[in-house]
């Protein structure tokens, strides 16, 4: 299982997540062109370890358990693994 941001994310971008992260998975970071461009941060599905690290720290409550992502935002499995090219 792994983690998926979701809607809450959107035009927030806070970037707690990204620090708490002990794998680097959580991208565009603040240092990245693509931080400008992209709605949201997005979770690596193949990478994230599934610590839950990140969960705790968002202060939109944007990350979710796969299993635990309300049915409302299923897309966003799709659209994080799609921005890493999975």
């Amino acid at each position: 299982m792994t983690y998926v941001i979701a809607e809450p994310c959107i035009n927030t971008k806070d970037t707690a997540c990204v620090d708490a992260c002990p794998v680097d998975c959580i991208h565009p970071k603040k240092d990245d062109p693509k931080y400008a461009t992209e709605p949201l941060l997005y979770i690596d599905p193949v990478e994230c370890i599934d610590c839950g690290a990140c969960v705790p720290v968002c202060p939109v409550s944007a990350i979710f358990a796969l299993d635990d992502l309300p049915e409302k935002w299923n897309e966003f499995t799709a659209k994080n693994a799609a921005y890493f090219g999975r």
